[in-house]
């Protein structure tokens, strides 16, 4: 699967663009503040729905504009696919596959895969519980459709339960129906708790000789799940904590509640590793997720690789690119010595200045 074009129309910095991409390596060249992310998210939100900067629609038009709009093109097993996403100020966003539109962003499912790697992900270990659960949100809502069922209900039954929290600080009248929102908490908490067991064993079973190659074999790698409250035990604990829910008028059982360790050498390295330490593993996880992706949907996902590079010392960085070779890879940066050092092909380089972008020149491939 590769993506042929995107077309923007006032979508953040940019009035209008037009491009077209190659289906190896694509360079977004440019300083910083130009554009080049946007790029990147209008790609990761049309295949998503979402923005990986968790922006709202709103935020993402242009100034002065009351709606944005982006359509992509993309080859998938030989057939040509068109996605359009309009995104308007005061009302949800509209989609359509192949000029057909859609209700339910559960329906873009499968179409097409994204692997995102940004410089705040070489913090999801040292960072708090919430990146590392949206590290596995990200992946398992793109590649298992029964999850992204799960969590998008699991979501919307805590933001009701915790509504009536903070309402029955001021009238007790619905208390009941508490156990009616607990039901829907277990049924759906308890598909996402053995999703995410069955996910981090499929990480595990992959990123143990990433990260061995990686870290030159000096370092042993196991991530282990902490879930919050073990599966079976999830409505009991409800009933247990109801009472502490009330006072605090928030849902303080349940999977939005998880974590998962990462230990090196019997080390958790959240805690006691080193910076070094945890961008490898950082790095580490992001590879796996590619390997994970390919494995599950047998094609390649897409890469879109937001100023990572500049992030990483010279033998990770050759490692990444070493990894990389073989998939469509949208990589934003200030330079190209990186990838000219490590004999990496850039097949079409862009130059991203104020909201335009022209192709550059100097993209002859390069070859080991």
């Amino acid at each position: 699967m590769y993506i042929e074009s995107l077309e923007l129309k006032n979508y953040r910095n940019y009035e209008a663009l037009n491009i077209q991409f190659d289906p190896g390596t694509n360079i977004l060249l440019g300083d910083n503040a130009q554009g080049k992310t946007n790029i990147l998210e209008s790609m990761y939100l049309a295949g998503t729905t979402k923005s990986h900067r968790g922006s709202k629609d709103r935020d993402i038009i242009r100034f002065g504009e009351e709606e944005s709009h982006i359509r992509l093109f993309l080859m998938r097993e030989g057939i040509r696919h068109k996605i359009d996403m309009h995104l308007k100020k005061n009302k949800s966003k509209g989609a359509a596959i192949d000029g057909l539109p859609i209700r339910k962003a559960s329906e873009l499912f499968g179409l097409i895969h994204f692997v995102f790697f940004s410089p705040e992900d070489l913090n999801i270990i040292k960072n708090g519980p919430h990146e590392r659960r949206k590290f596995m949100d990200s992946e398992l809502c793109q590649i298992n459709r029964l999850y992204l069922m799960q969590l998008s209900g699991y979501n919307k039954v805590v933001l009701q339960r915790n509504k009536l929290l903070k309402d029955l600080s001021f009238s007790d009248r619905m208390r009941d129906t508490l156990d009616i929102w607990d039901q829907q908490m277990i049924s759906y908490g308890q598909g996402i708790i053995g999703e995410r067991e069955a996910f981090i064993r499929q990480v595990n079973s992959v990123l143990k000789e990433i990260h061995k190659n990686i870290t030159g074999g000096r370092e042993e790698i196991e991530l282990i799940y902490e879930p919050n409250v073990k599966k079976e035990e999830l409505g009991q604990k409800l009933l247990q904590e109801r009472e502490r829910d009330l006072r605090q008028k928030i849902s303080t059982v349940g999977p939005h509640r998880d974590d998962f360790c990462v230990m090196v050498n019997g080390i958790d390295i959240r805690k006691f590793g080193s910076q070094g330490q945890q961008r490898s593993a950082a790095l580490s996880l992001k590879l796996s997720e590619i390997d994970l992706v390919r494995s599950m949907i047998h094609d390649q996902p897409v890469l879109l690789l937001d100023d990572v590079l500049s992030e990483l010392d010279s033998s990770r960085q050759k490692y990444l690119l070493q990894s990389i070779r073989n998939i469509q890879t949208f990589i934003t940066c200030t330079g190209v010595e990186e990838f000219v050092q490590n004999h990496f092909p850039l097949n079409r380089i862009f130059q991203v200045a104020g909201g335009t972008v022209s192709v550059n020149q100097m993209c002859a491939e390069q070859e080991d």
